[in-house]
């Protein structure tokens, strides 16, 4: 994958669209994901996601090809996300799809669960929330955290488990 993300860099670089709309095919949904983590609603994700992809094009001449496109862009992205976190002040969780009941679990209990999960998410702050979401949902490690979202890997892990400590409360009389 590394020499597919060199060459459509070079084509773009050149000015080749197709290259760039390569790029955009090869991380459109990790950069969805981290900017998902940042804010709340899907619009708002996509909405970062397209501002982060145009803002790395225009940017295209700085980007030093020897480092890796994918991290670069998501870096892009997350600050883009933040940006329009900030600007838009969301704070609303977003409602998702209704899911298929299990047989041994209540759907209202399911609904109340998440919820209470979404409202306990909706809190914190942005930059608490993005660690939490980028480590115990996505998979991101500390130091992948702090580079997207420029901070230390050290205080990625602080803020994850101030995160932690946080939800743990808001969510200390939850029903088993």
């Amino acid at each position: 994958m590394r020499n597919e993300e060199q060459e459509l860099v070079a084509r773009a670089k050149a000015g080749d669209s197709d290259g760039f709309a390569g790029l955009v095919k090869l991380h459109q949904r990790r950069a969805y994901l981290v900017a998902r983590a940042v804010v709340l609603t899907h619009e708002d994700a996509e909405d970062a996601v397209q501002d982060g992809f145009m803002r790395a094009y225009q940017a295209l001449d700085r980007f030093d090809a020897t480092q890796s496109f994918g991290a670069w862009v998501n870096r892009i992205v997350a600050n883009a996300a933040l940006d329009l976190s900030r600007r838009r002040k969301v704070r609303a969780a977003d409602e998702l799809s209704d899911t298929y009941a299990s047989a041994f679990r209540d759907p209202a209990e399911d609904r109340e669960l998440l919820e209470r999960l979404q409202g306990a998410l909706a809190t914190l702050p942005e930059r608490a929330r993005a660690v939490l979401v980028l480590h115990d949902i996505e998979g991101f490690t500390h130091a992948e955290i702090g580079e997207l979202l420029g901070i230390p890997g050290g205080t990625a892990r602080s803020d994850l488990h101030h995160a932690r400590r946080k939800l743990k409360m808001l969510l200390a009389n939850l029903r088993a």
